[in-house]
């Protein structure tokens, strides 16, 4: 996926509802939102390219106070699939009103948690049936993961946390790895490119994934990206 680098942007707000829409384009999805929640500044981000009757009635009738798409995903370490949702009196008061809009029910929820308490949500959805979506998701899942690690750590460093997130410190071995993993090879690929076992591949890969706080080897090559310590696949 060659999704628009925001490293390589101009530092202005406009660069985050641009990578939004590339996100959909590439991705095949008709909507995408994330939001940004830091403890430490209580400065709340959004971003989302749903129409403005959306987010006017969104906004006019609180909805953010029973959202499931926030409420449940937020408290995840995992990705969310809406359809987990409890079809509850919650979930009706979003998406019922929702289908007058055109807002699917149907999405998944990535949640990013970063070393400082900080939480990230890229949530993503499109109009289809629930076949589709099914197959969807699956061809997409990796993307979407790296892409929500690059627009989180973005954000982050764009005025919510200055001077926080430093950049971690990889050992070569654990940014030739993730190098490769950026590439698509496995660990078992890896491992026989350098020649060394896949567990040793695998050790490095977990350090690499601790320093760079993400739960998966997707966010940790999406996070060594953004902070420039490898480049794209």
């Amino acid at each position: 996926m060659d999704l628009i680098d925001l490293n390589a942007m101009p530092e202005t707000e406009a660069r985050f509802p641009a990578f939004i829409d590339d996100l959909c384009d590439k991705l095949e999805l008709d909507y995408a939102s994330y939001v940004a929640m830091p403890p430490l500044s209580g400065d709340v981000r959004y971003y989302a390219n749903y129409s403005d009757d959306w987010a006017d009635h969104y906004a006019q009738n609180n909805l953010h106070c029973v959202d499931p798409v926030i409420h449940k995903s937020v408290n995840s370490i995992a990705p969310v699939d809406w359809q987990r949702f409890d079809r509850d009196q919650n979930f009706n008061l979003v998406f019922n009103p929702g289908r007058e809009f055109g807002i699917p029910n149907v999405g998944i929820s990535v949640p990013i948690r970063g070393p400082y308490g900080e939480v990230g949500l890229l949530s993503v959805s499109r109009n289809c049936e629930k076949s589709v979506w099914s197959k969807l998701k699956r061809k997409i899942m990796g993307d979407l993961q790296v892409a929500a690690v690059h627009m989180h750590d973005n954000v982050m460093q764009s005025g919510i946390l200055p001077n926080v997130l430093s950049r971690p410190a990889l050992s070569s071995r654990e940014k030739e790895i993730l190098q490769w993993a950026a590439a698509g090879k496995s660990q078992q690929d890896i491992g026989d490119i350098l020649c060394i076992s896949h567990r040793t591949v695998e050790v490095h890969l977990r350090s690499g994934r601790s320093k760079l706080n993400a739960l998966t080897t997707a966010q940790a090559v999406g996070r060594a990206i953004s902070h420039g310590l490898i480049y794209p696949g």
